[in-house]
């Protein structure tokens, strides 16, 4: 007899994809083959996200997608979307299971226990139950793991359902995730992301603190690089900067969300900060760390913010000099404040602030790249081959590409860095 085979479709964040990497391994332990999404399954599971309409709709369409594919195919759907509107996803042709965030760990269970095709059904989406946490992190796919060090959120901000669809903030102890990354260096993999819906927030179950978990996480052997994958500048401490700045494992590369250069806006966001504080603690980093990677994001088109309110944000981030935006047009969420807001933003306007936000971006993420040219710097090269290239990334993440040589792949290469092409990767000569 065959063993079934399991297909995984992630969609959404970083923490998915490591919650995704754990699923598998589970399916994998219990005698199931994973393949590849676009392969042929007898298991489907659609790990959702719900950040925006756009990601629902996502997912509704990769239902029906994966239905018409395969009638007799088990399609199991969790995550964000199937916690916050479990009866919607349920009633979609084709759907079997239907699991909120707080079981995800019971995916495999449920799945082993159903007899067949038919009615969906639906287990533990009640918000009120968002209290165990899912220890995960992706293996086996790339170079770098997702380690998920924390999970929920306490902010509840304006425009923002994460708080219903994780939870509160929770967290392993440090000592349970210092194994885990033993494990994923044990397995081969070079670099860990640490990632978590308020990562910074870490702590909360267990009285510890975050700049804890980074030194235990940096004696971890084999593990040469770590990044955090995002921080709210309320919580990105002089302490932090510090210790980033002085270890060589932890990469000069920070993803701060912003979300608005208007205190006007960010007051009615909820946001914990002002612009004042947000250039404080940019202006922290770059002390120590001259040329950090800086990611910020940005919502633009929030109830109220007027014309005057974007030119604020778009000179503030001008004068900032991030390395990259990630732009968001702001997607009403069902059930948060801000759909209460008036002063609606229309969406043609929202776009173009999106586009000139975007121009902004190619500029200063150009800019940032090109001042890399003639030096002398150190990638991991990842196993992606596109036109006879391998690419791979600096500590502050500058993308780099080389001829493709299979040795060179999850190696840490001493390179001079070259001419820029229009993509923003600089071409890299190999040094040893």
């Amino acid at each position: 007899m065959q063993p079934r085979r399991v297909s995984f479709h992630t969609l959404g964040c970083k923490l998915n994809f490591s919650e995704s990497s754990t699923l598998a391994r589970e399916f994998e332990r219990g005698g199931f083959v994973r393949v590849a999404p676009t392969a042929e399954a007898d298991i489907c599971v659609i790990n959702s996200c719900s950040v925006t309409e756009h990601a629902d709709k996502k997912c509704r369409n990769l239902i029906r997608r994966l239905h018409r594919r395969n009638p007799q195919a088990i399609i199991a759907v969790t995550g964000c979307y199937a916690q916050l509107k479990p009866q919607e996803i349920a009633a979609i042709e084709g759907v079997d299971i239907v699991l909120g965030n707080n079981d995800k760990g019971d995916l495999y269970k449920r799945v082993v226990e159903l007899s067949g095709k038919g009615r969906a059904q639906v287990y533990s989406c009640d918000t009120a139950s968002l209290t165990r946490f899912f220890a995960a992190f992706s293996s086996g796919d790339r170079t770098r793991a997702f380690l998920k060090v924390q999970d929920g959120c306490d902010y509840c901000c304006s425009y923002c359902t994460i708080h219903y669809a994780r939870g509160s903030s929770r967290n392993q102890p440090i000592a349970d995730l210092v194994e885990e990354a033993r494990a994923i260096a044990a397995a081969g993999q070079r670099e860990i992301v640490l990632t978590g819906v308020n990562t910074g927030d870490f702590g909360r179950t267990t009285g510890e603190r975050f700049i804890d978990l980074l030194r235990a996480l940096d004696t971890v052997e084999g593990i040469d690089r770590y990044r955090i994958s995002s921080i709210e500048p309320n919580l990105l401490t002089d302490e932090i900067i510090a210790f980033c700045a002085s270890s060589p494992r932890f990469q000069h590369h920070f993803h701060i969300p912003l979300q608005s250069g208007s205190d006007r806006i960010l007051h009615l966001m909820r946001r914990r900060y002002t612009t004042e504080r947000f250039a404080d603690r940019i202006a922290a980093v770059r002390r120590l760390m001259l040329d950090a990677f800086i990611g910020i994001d940005v919502i633009v088109g929030f109830p109220g913010e007027s014309e005057a309110d974007f030119r604020t944000t778009y000179e503030f981030l001008e004068r900032l000099e991030p390395a990259f935006l990630h732009i968001f047009p702001f997607s009403e969420r069902p059930g948060t404040p801000a759909v209460d807001l008036p002063d609606k933003v229309q969406a043609s306007v929202a776009t173009r602030r999106v586009a000139e936000l975007e121009e902004l971006c190619a500029r200063l993420h150009g800019a940032f790249c090109a001042r890399a040219t003639g030096t002398v710097d150190t990638v991991l090269f990842e196993s992606t081959m596109r036109g006879g290239m391998m690419f791979g990334y600096t500590g502050n993440y500058r993308r780099v590409k080389a001829p493709y040589d299979r040795s060179r792949i999850n190696t840490i290469c001493r390179v001079r860095l070259g001419e820029m092409d229009e993509s923003h990767d600089l071409m890299g000569e190999i040094l040893d």
